[in-house]
């Protein structure tokens, strides 16, 4: 994360190393002039998404400038080199030449790959013996880096974690805002529930005294029948 700001933090770490050791050195005879150029070559395993809108670039060098033309050297250069995007155009090209050489021993871990190096350069192979010795002594390895750098590190990693932590919360309040929806939903779907139970029930009612009127017809048509038969029987 943050490959832009973590280089400029790396590249003044180095230009202000250079500078107090070389102010300590000369003392009261210090010159600006002393003060050299400082280079920050990042080697990217995994490189960020923007590099990969260059899939035929793999070393991008860039320095500070001004859009008015203005020439000053302000010391710090960064080299950008994708070993991913290298290793896809090296599948495709092959080692074409010393440059590619030594990047494909930058980044280039699998047996068959190294032998081939190798072979095209031996010159690699007290490399690989100093590295294999260098990497059993980890701790040396992680001397490098400046205590400043280090506590940045550290810091970069909590920020990683903090933001983490707070996609979950807004991950949590949304699962709650959701259950929250789904029990309004239910609870509407309850209430519908319970009003066409009381529908069904009113229907329930409105059939029965249809039914008690059919009856009371019924009964109001034979007692109509039985009337026609006595006043029938009174006419003869």
């Amino acid at each position: 994360m943050f490959p832009g700001a973590r280089s400029a933090c790396y590249s003044a770490d180095l230009l202000l190393r250079q500078y107090k050791r070389i102010k300590s050195e000369k003392r009261e005879h210090f010159n600006y002039k002393d003060v050299k150029g400082v280079y920050t070559i990042v080697l990217f395993e995994r490189s960020p998404r923007e590099f990969h809108g260059f899939p035929e670039n793999y070393i991008h060098y860039g320095k500070q400038q001004f859009d008015t033309g203005l020439k000053m050297d302000l010391l710090q250069r960064y080299i950008f080199i994708p070993l991913d995007i290298f290793k896809q155009n090296l599948q495709n090209k092959g080692i074409r030449n010393d440059l590619d050489a030594w990047l494909t021993f930058l980044c280039e871990d699998e047996p068959g790959e190294i032998e081939q190096l190798i072979q095209q350069y031996p010159k690699f192979i007290p490399m690989y013996e100093d590295i294999y010795q260098l990497c059993r002594n980890m701790e040396k390895v992680m001397g490098l880096y400046s205590k400043e750098l280090q506590m940045m590190d550290r810091n970069t990693v909590q920020f990683m974690i903090d933001e983490q932590e707070e996609l979950i919360e807004k991950q949590r309040e949304q699962l709650n805002k959701k259950d929250e929806e789904l029990a309004q939903k239910s609870e509407q779907l309850s209430q519908k529930d319970e009003q066409l139970s009381q529908k069904d029930e009113q229907l329930s009612q409105k059939d029965e005294l249809l039914d008690q009127k059919e009856e009371l017809l019924i009964e109001k048509d034979r007692k109509i029948e039985q009337l026609e038969r006595l006043l029938a029987e009174k006419r003869k």
